[in-house]
């Protein structure tokens, strides 16, 4: 059995750059940690809210690199002559990437209380309507 592409539809032209995204997203490496939420907060806004207890602004990155959000957790590792009899809270770092699609933009950050929200906004699409004229050969 063959595998169906987006340009293996006639009727989808001009898809292959959707394809490669959704290949890249899905090899992005996410894996479980640290755990998100995403919710659609009106018609064209979203929140994406990652659980970062332990972290604090300045052990956070977020970045746009080519129509991805990425966001990056590294914690130093002061332990301050401590010694853990358990450790059981992560101290790991983390990378998430979130695929934006043409129109959205990434608004506010915001810490509270160990979670991280990042608001995103897509802007309202026109109706474009085009009249394409139809010469003679010659």
């Amino acid at each position: 059995m063959s595998k169906l592409t987006l340009g293996s539809y006639p009727h989808m032209l001009g898809f292959e750059q959707l394809e490669r995204l959704l290949e890249r997203s899905a090899k992005s490496g996410n894996e479980g940690y640290p755990p998100y939420n995403i919710e659609q907060t009106s018609d064209f806004s979203y929140r994406i809210t990652l659980a970062v207890a332990g972290f604090a602004e300045d052990d956070l990155t977020i970045t746009i690199e080519d129509r991805q959000l990425v966001i990056r957790g590294r914690q130093s590792e002061d332990s301050d002559g401590r010694v853990f009899l358990h450790r059981g809270i992560a101290a790991r770092q983390f990378q998430r990437m979130f695929v934006l699609a043409d129109g959205v933009e990434v608004g506010d950050a915001i810490m509270e209380n160990g979670l991280l929200h990042v608001d995103l906004t897509r802007s309202r699409p026109e109706t474009v309507v085009q009249t394409i004229n139809i010469r003679k050969s010659e």
